[in-house]
């Protein structure tokens, strides 16, 4: 059996709607004859570009009217939507635990027949397959934009003075102990770390680049333990506090993001994502992000990049062709390029793409390839592992937080670990 959680069970543990309910179709087909298609997407934060592409669509178009929602709550907003048997057409979510939920789940459909598949980065189709609990047959999502994320730096202030981007995790404590030293109303690093989530930006960087990439999957075989991985990674996190403001837990997102701004650290350990928000504070603030250095060896370091957006298309779609038009329009290189400059994203897509300069330092990296996706995307939100980090930095007791994660990722996973272990049966 290729899942064992079904498109009933996720609609019935979501209060799924009576027995009976015709399933609804996935585009629909207007009295005028064109065929209406619409999309759901989670980025609200890019409501103005979608609605510029939307309006250049339809008007290029006469047989497909366009229609680009991206409402707040976005995904709790399809979820209800899955519960009625309402599907939109398209659905736009990033490549995490909600999407590889909706493919186990037999929501989505294989867009294998896809043409844009074609043109997807080879490393992000790889991140978006290894988000999925199990390998799965065919594809179920059209990258469009990624993000990355790693130590984002002050570039004019290294420049003047004379610091250079570390490569290893020795050299940049030695940085760290450096600016100390000589700039001392300058924090190395500012971490904010009252939100919770903020944690996890480093804790992925920094793991990302000292354990397997599969390490999830292993745990779930039954062939690992993450208290085999996780131990220096925790303690370097625990090394971080040495180097930020005081008291970090009392600071949070935005004010990190304001601090950085204002000059008061060199650096701030966070993704790409951020930079909206640091750039609101000052605009004229010129912003590198390089890799994190905790790879044993330098050329072994990774990126963290993930699938931030990607098509994905309702299972019942009963007109591909026209969804697949759709597709193909918002995936020509200079409609990506408008999107990925307004919102200072990395393409999914092949095409001789002009980057924002945030991403000169790592642009080798993306070349070649050598980006891995969020850790945090294979972790269940019920196991609230953000908190976890937040209470091992406050207490310092890495032996507690590696048996409560191990312990407490066999009680939240059981369905998923359940599902890899009949996969791995069944491949022996």
């Amino acid at each position: 059996m290729r899942r064992t959680l079904t498109r009933r069970s996720f609609l019935s543990a979501a209060g799924a709607a009576a027995a009976g309910l015709a399933l609804a179709g996935c585009v629909n087909e207007r009295a005028d004859g064109k065929v209406e298609v619409e999309i759901v997407s989670y980025k609200q934060e890019a409501v103005s570009i979608f609605e510029q592409l939307q309006e250049e669509f339809n008007a290029s178009h006469d047989d497909i009217v366009l229609t680009i929602n991206s409402p707040a709550d976005a995904v709790t907003i399809m979820k209800t939507r899955f519960v009625r048997e309402d599907y939109p057409d398209v659905i736009g979510i990033g490549g995490d635990a909600d999407y590889a939920n909706f493919v186990d789940s037999d929501i989505l459909a294989d867009v294998s027949d896809c043409p844009t598949s074609e043109k997807v980065q080879s490393a992000y189709s790889d991140i978006l397959k290894s988000v999925t609990y199990v390998p799965m047959k065919g594809i179920y999502g059209v990258p469009y934009v990624a993000n990355a994320a790693g130590m984002l730096y002050n570039k004019d202030m290294f420049v003047e003075h004379g610091w250079e981007i570390p490569e290893t995790w020795d050299e940049m404590i030695a940085l760290f102990e450096q600016i100390k030293s000589e700039e001392p109303d300058i924090y190395p690093i500012y971490l904010g770390y009252l939100d919770t989530w903020t944690i996890l930006s480093p804790w992925n960087s920094i793991t990302i680049n000292m354990v397997p990439s599969d390490l999830a999957f292993q745990v779930n075989s039954g062939k690992a333990k993450f208290a085999d991985y996780y131990r220096e990674p925790a303690e370097r996190m625990l090394q971080l506090l040495d180097y930020a403001e005081p008291g970090p837990f009392a600071y949070a997102y935005n004010d990190a993001c304001t601090a950085f701004a204002r000059g008061q650290s060199a650096m701030y350990p966070c993704g790409s994502f951020a930079v909206p928000q640091i750039l609101s504070v000052n605009p004229d603030m010129n912003i590198g992000l390089f890799a994190m250095p905790s790879a044993d060896n330098p050329d072994d370091r990774i990126v963290v990049s993930g699938v931030d957006l990607q098509w994905c298309v309702a299972e019942t779609c009963q007109h591909k062709d026209a969804v697949y038009e759709v597709i193909d329009f918002l995936s020509q290189q200079e409609n990506v390029q408008t999107y990925i400059d307004d919102q200072r994203a990395i393409p999914c897509t092949e095409g001789d793409y002009t980057l924002d300069p945030l991403y000169d330092d790592i642009l080798p990296f993306l070349d070649e390839g050598k980006v891995l996706d969020y850790l945090d995307h294979s972790y269940q939100s019920s196991m609230a592992c953000d908190a976890q980090l937040q209470a091992m930095l406050l207490d310092g007791d890495v032996d507690a937080f590696l048996a409560k994660w191990d312990e407490d990722w066999q009680r939240y996973n059981r369905a998923v670990i359940r599902k890899v272990q009949e996969y791995e049966e069944n491949q022996g």
